[in-house]
């Protein structure tokens, strides 16, 4: 028997003081604050009253401390998931607003439907979609969890509700800590619910 429902949880907010675009950067870890909200998306999952068998969280630092909370609530080993990670970016390391002042990086918006300033959208929910479908068939009952980021889980709510991917970044519905959840009817994922149970934090260096 599958899986009966997959969450995909957002990490906290990070510690970025300087406010740069950090990616897929080693040593961004969560802020005070984003262990708090880690711990409240833990919180609303188990308050759903449904068994979590199976965790899974982007190797990404951040991911992983914001996969604690419901590694203690149901008492999982994360296993880790290269495929649910950020996606690539030729900003990273950067102060976005600041790069975008730069005439040599405008180059980089030429095409914002792919995007051309990193991975491709239809890849990005291409590796998100199959690491769901492997992880729903593997196991045996309840539900299942992905720690991941904001662009993986806004790009496969796009992929799963059969909209263009193509999308203004600024516009997504993925705040810090939030749960986008899915069923899968036969071949077929429809997303059933959407939560925000940390509302609050600073998101700055999202891809």
């Amino acid at each position: 028997m599958p899986a009966e429902r997959l969450h995909l949880v957002r990490h906290g907010e990070v510690h970025n003081p300087q406010r740069v675009l950090y990616g897929r950067l080693p040593d961004y870890h969560l802020s005070e604050a984003g262990r708090r909200m880690a711990a409240a998306a833990a919180d609303h999952v188990a308050a759903l009253g449904r068994p979590v068998t199976e965790l899974h969280c982007s190797p990404l630092e951040r991911a992983q401390e914001s996969a604690e909370p419901l590694a203690e609530r149901f008492s999982l080993v994360p296993a880790i998931d290269d495929r649910i990670i950020e996606p690539t970016n030729v900003f990273e390391g950067t102060r976005m607003r600041r790069s975008l002042m730069n005439p040599a990086n405008w180059w980089h918006l030429r095409r914002p439907s792919l995007p051309s300033w990193g991975e491709a959208y239809s890849s990005i929910a291409e590796r998100m979609i199959a690491a769901m479908d492997e992880a729903w068939h593997a196991a045996e009952s309840g539900d299942v969890v992905f720690v991941s980021h904001q662009a993986p889980i806004w790009i496969t709510h796009l992929r799963v509700a059969g909209l263009p991917l193509r999308h203004d970044p600024r516009t997504r519905r993925c705040a810090l800590s939030s749960v986008t959840s899915f069923e899968r009817v036969g071949d077929v994922w429809r997303e059933v619910d959407y939560a925000e149970p940390a509302a609050a934090g600073i998101d700055l260096g999202a891809v």
